[in-house]
């Protein structure tokens, strides 16, 4: 028989890393504490109606403590007493309210609301700006004015599809990564009660990239940058001499180049968040000193002025075809 919850016992409940867990009250049958993997916590009420199972999400943990919770449960049950169905009177009650002011729940607008307070709140720029582009491209075409309650577990298996189908099969394991960190966001708000990608598998397999190009095949690539020229070629040639990462380069400042022989990158922009200085050899300082500079702009690899270059897939491709 399931113990009397208390304070205390509440408390000291610890998140399961894989699955969710439901704690039965043992003074109230019904009354459970919810706690998701992320640490969420919450209250629900479980009971019969029509014969079928049926639950009710009281409210997060802590603003609804024990006794709190019990009173609401309480409530709840005699509703079922009375041969009403609590759970959908309460979606009823929101249908209503949401008919009032339209638009509130749509995937567009809690979308916006996720890149603000979550994207590019907690996340790098270049990050950010990823998660945007995923939702412009991929979701908000689909599924941009649909509820993001009545998204499921399908709509999100035929949005990879789609992306797979389309030839892009990479895209769709980034676009699944991303709407999961969606879904669970919305989740620990409480917008939805579930996570419409649970169990979904990454749509592709990928393999590591650990291939190491020969230097007869270095030097086909070099030769070829040479040829492109500004800005992708110098990129690519710059890529080769300092070994960091494509975003790196690609969004180097003028502002990072203040000792001559040297790059810092700031911990705004490395993996570890941690600031990286890079020696520059005599040939990158050769390649950065003739950068073409824009008047007013902080970056060195640039087109516009006003944002790094970007296209880095169309750029590829036009290299390795001049490389044979």
């Amino acid at each position: 028989m399931a113990k009397a919850l208390t304070v205390q016992s509440v408390e000291r409940f610890k998140p399961h890393l894989s699955k969710r867990m439901e704690v039965a009250d043992g003074l109230l049958p019904g009354l459970y504490f919810v706690l998701q993997p992320s640490g969420v916590r919450s209250w629900a009420v479980r009971y019969r109606h029509a014969g079928k199972p049926r639950k009710l999400t009281l409210g997060p943990y802590p603003v609804l403590e024990l006794g709190a919770a019990r009173t609401r449960a309480r409530e709840a049950l005699q509703v079922v007493a009375l041969g009403r169905d609590p759970a959908s009177e309460k979606q009823d009650a929101l249908k209503t309210a949401r008919l009032a002011e339209p638009g509130v729940d749509t995937v567009a607008a809690i979308v916006a609301t996720f890149l603000e307070r979550h994207a590019r709140a907690k996340t790098k720029a270049n990050t950010a700006d990823d998660t945007e582009r995923r939702f412009r491209l991929h979701v908000l075409p689909k599924w941009g004015e649909r509820r993001i309650q009545d998204i499921t577990r399908r709509d999100v298996i035929a949005l990879l599809d789609g992306i797979v189908d389309r030839g892009t099969p990479i895209a769709a394991n980034r676009t699944l990564a991303t709407i999961s960190k969606f879904f669970n966001w919305a989740l620990d708000r409480s917008i939805i009660e579930t996570s419409p990608c649970i169990r979904v598998a990454r749509p592709s397999e990928e393999q590591s990239r650990d291939r190491i190009l020969t230097d007869n095949e270095l030097r086909l690539v070099w030769t070829a940058a040479a040829r492109k020229g500004w800005p992708f070629g110098s990129l690519v040639q710059t890529l080769i001499l300092t070994g960091q990462r494509r975003t790196e380069v690609g969004d180097m400042g003028w502002s990072e180049l203040k000792d001559r022989g040297l790059w810092t990158i700031p911990g705004s922009r490395t993996k570890n968040g941690a600031e990286h200085d890079v020696p520059l050899s005599l040939a990158a300082q050769d390649i950065l000193s003739r950068a073409p500079r824009i008047a007013g702009s902080q970056f060195v690899f640039t087109t516009s002025g006003v944002r790094p270059i970007s296209g880095y897939s169309q750029a590829k491709e036009r290299l390795d075809a001049s490389c044979f």
